[in-house]
């Protein structure tokens, strides 16, 4: 019956004299028998299960008993009413003068209402806190699968999955590390996992070309000498001063590999501090970039393929560091011309260099293409508008492409990108709810094949024509 009443009779009872629970029912099935008619007779509610058990607690004192009735009803309301005004008019309950009144008819499935909105306030509270993610997570967390797809183990160890067929690897501190060469393209990394380094790694060192990636502090160091001491290690690099590998951005990681040294060139007595010798090789101090001796910047561009015979770029302090064959043509990484001068042949020919492995020129080729190899925006208009392709393009203010879509996308593309376009490139009308679209994003230049019919053109965005720009 409590799984089904709707509705609870509370009623007080007051007696002059002692009388129990048995005499309370009694009087209430005696009292009340034919008095609302067969349709609506206790006993006949209570077989057909429409009315519950009734319920009394009732104590005595002085010789007065005093208590409370309970009775549970599957009615309906008017029913119920009835019922409840029907126990009051019991005049006596047992041999007692007696009182009953109705205190009160309380609606179960409200007091189910009340418990149901305060624990749905609570659910809400407790477990919705951190499941919604923004767009941002959402894509850093389809990355973070990918490379955790791509990550492998040898022997046990975290590992890329180019470091058991390929001749060269990097050796690095721990498995974050392995994860980050691995978002650059850098397939071929190792890590120790800590400073005591596995027989593993000390045996792979023996047959590969090794270069020790470690991150800019004491513990980096103390790899090295440990590595050092048990395996073969060609080269080294470090991570900038206080920093670790797995903190680096693409041009850090790829700046740190060009610039690496041959271990031959340290100190090799046990008090020496290996990343200010690797720092003072490169012409920099400790944890800062290295510098073009001409122009005194950073030196963070990859130059293009120069003669096997002459200086970079007119410099006679520079040499060519590496040259490999990749997907994207020759690359040549320019570096001071002592800390290549450990790579290079005697006589100087750039041709004898230091190669890189395939991995590490795709992330160079990635990450310091030449300045005069980034499409222009006519570049990004021909291939985008002349060359009729019906897409659109999303252009950082680098002209880097952030997005590129179908046409009849470019609205919501525009409207929920994050972070929003400098410049949309589109194969087809500029329509005025781009222009729009675009001056609610901030979105400073729109290029089309033609210009729509503007009712209220926006002032802060630019709109020009392929013809324009291609003229």
């Amino acid at each position: 019956m409590d799984d089904t009443s709707k509705y609870l009779i509370h009623a007080s009872i007051s007696a002059d004299g002692v009388v129990e629970r048995s005499d309370v029912v009694g009087a209430v099935f005696g009292q009340t028998e034919g008095l609302l008619g067969d349709e609506l007779d206790l006993r006949d509610l209570q077989q057909s299960s429409k009315v519950g058990r009734i319920d009394v607690q009732i104590d005595s004192e002085n010789g007065h008993s005093f208590g409370q009735m309970t009775i549970a009803s599957s009615l309906d309301k008017a029913e119920t009413a009835i019922l409840a005004a029907s126990l009051e008019t019991l005049t006596r309950v047992g041999p007692c003068q007696a009182v009953i009144e109705v205190t009160n008819i309380e609606d179960v499935r409200e007091a189910k209402r009340r418990m149901v909105v305060e624990r749905a306030k609570e659910l809400l509270a407790e477990s919705f806190d951190d499941t919604v993610m923004s767009s941002t997570e959402i894509l850093e967390a389809v990355k973070e699968s990918v490379r955790v797809e791509d990550i492998t183990e040898y022997q046990g160890l975290p590992a890329g999955p180019r470091v058991a067929d390929s001749d060269a690897i990097i050796v690095v501190e721990g498995r974050a590390d392995v994860l980050t060469l691995l978002r650059y393209g850098i397939k071929n990394a190792v890590a120790v996992e800590g400073t005591n380094v596995p027989d593993a790694v000390a045996g792979l060192t023996q047959e590969r070309t090794v270069t020790a990636f470690l991150d800019g502090d004491r513990g980096g160091e103390l790899i090295l000498r440990e590595l050092s001491q048990v395996g073969d290690v060609d080269y080294v690099a470090f991570a900038p001063d206080g920093r670790s590998v797995e903190d680096l951005d693409r041009a850090s990681v790829v700046r740190a590999l060009r610039n690496k040294v041959a271990l031959s060139s340290l100190p090799d007595d046990g008090d020496g501090d290996f990343r200010a010798a690797v720092a003072a090789a490169n012409g920099t101090g400790a944890g800062e970039a290295p510098t073009d001796p001409h122009t005194e910047s950073p030196t963070t561009e990859a130059s293009s393929t120069p003669p096997a015979d002459g200086p970079i770029n007119g410099s006679a302090d520079a040499v060519t560091d590496t040259t490999a064959e990749g997907n994207g043509g020759t690359v040549a990484v320019e570096r001071p011309a002592d800390a290549a001068s450990e790579n290079a042949a005697a006589d100087g020919d750039a041709a004898d260099a230091e190669v890189f492995t395939e991995s590490e020129v795709e992330a160079v080729a990635e990450a310091v293409d030449p300045a005069d190899e980034r499409p222009s925006l006519t570049d990004h208009v021909q291939a985008v508008i002349a060359d009729e392709s019906g897409m659109a393009r999303l252009l950082n203010d680098g002209l880097d492409i952030d997005d590129e879509v179908a046409v009849e996308k470019v609205y919501d593309t525009v409207e929920y990108a994050d972070p929003a376009p400098a410049i949309v490139v589109v194969d087809g009308e500029a329509s005025q709810k781009l222009v729009d679209i675009a001056a609610q994003r901030g979105v400073g230049h729109v290029v089309a094949r033609s210009a729509g019919e503007y009712v209220k053109k926006p002032v802060s965005v630019r709109v020009r024509t392929a013809d324009q720009l291609l003229d």
